[in-house]
């Protein structure tokens, strides 16, 4: 309670790949007779924020106070993603619109609460230069204001080894904490981050093993802690609950169980476990604390719809 209490002073930046989730719902009630596939009878639309832009959400839902930064195209999808953030009181100076690059939408039909199928429109080439420069400067403009900086890589060309670097050195001036949710097989560019937040195919692929038993999610731990010099690793693990390594004179092992009763929908779950963790952190809450937070905020977001974000009212009352 102390610590969610905290949160409204907790500052937290989050940089990454911003996006739109747009969500069309509907029923099925037959086949077509052009290919064997559903027609779905759409009802209803909406748009949501997504991608790093939820991160940004969930700590706003939870009282945090959020800044971001991000590439958006020059288009309405990037234009009502702004407008979303204004409605919400987000400072969104840290916003760079690039010409010619589309803001990522990813749309989803969903009907009788399951996803039908998900189209994507985006780019993942790397950003420019110009907007590289933008997003640091930024990054050095807000660093007074924060406590961490969420590092959300959805792997769409905005997180780079020379973001991360150039984050690093800002971080190291102010005592800031870095949090990672990885989507690259190449771990090195995070190299040295605070804490690292991979779900278990990412951190199999990035070990370059596979997890049968307790011994292997050991090695794994400590291979990828030692490898690549990162303080912490949490690896969210689905049904199994989440592996907690930290390393100090010896790599500490904590495994925390999966905390949900229904599971609706996992979009934005990882986006809901670092927001918690970097706000927890911020508010002054140890390692095992703030995961113990996040993994209860998980269990609350997968049994919602859609890209959603747990509040501080149903987080107080699940303790």
């Amino acid at each position: 309670m102390e610590i969610v209490a905290g949160f409204s002073k907790a500052g937290v930046l989050v940089i990454g790949d911003v996006m739109v989730d747009h969500f069309l719902w509907g029923k099925v009630s037959r086949i077509s007779p052009e290919a064997p596939v559903p027609v779905v009878d759409v009802h209803a639309d909406s748009f949501m924020l997504g991608g790093s832009a939820n991160v940004l959400n969930s700590i706003h839902t939870l009282g945090g106070r959020g800044y971001i930064t991000g590439v958006i195209g020059a288009d309405t999808v990037g234009r009502s993603l702004i407008d979303e953030l204004g409605n919400r009181g987000v400072d969104t100076t840290g916003m760079v619109v690039e010409k010619g690059r589309p803001t990522t939408l990813k749309t989803r039909i969903v009907a009788h609460n399951q996803q039908v199928v998900r189209f994507d429109q985006e780019s993942k080439k790397p950003v420019s230069p110009a907007s590289l420069k933008k997003m640091i400067r930024y990054v050095g403009a807000v660093r007074p204001k924060i406590r961490a900086i969420i590092i959300s890589d959805y792997n769409k060309g905005v997180v780079s080894r020379a973001l991360v670097e150039s984050i690093a050195s800002i971080a190291a001036k102010g005592g800031i904490f870095i949090c990672v949710d990885p989507k690259q097989n190449d771990f090195s560019i995070y190299a040295g981050v605070d804490v690292i937040t991979p779900n278990h195919h990412e951190a199999q692929r990035a070990a370059g093993m596979e997890i049968q038993n307790g011994d292997d999610l050991m090695l794994l731990g400590q291979t990828l802690l030692s490898k690549y010099d990162f303080r912490t690793l949490l690896v969210t693990r689905g049904e199994e609950g989440m592996s907690l390594f930290e390393r100090d004179r010896k790599i500490l092992h904590t495994h925390f169980s999966a905390q949900a009763k229904e599971v609706y929908d996992v979009t934005g779950a990882g986006d809901t476990v670092i927001g918690v963790l970097a706000l927890a952190l911020s508010a002054g809450a140890t390692m095992k604390e703030a995961t113990g937070l996040a993994n209860i905020a998980a269990g609350i977001v997968v049994g919602k719809v859609g890209t959603a974000a747990v509040s501080r009212e149903e987080l107080i009352d699940a303790l």
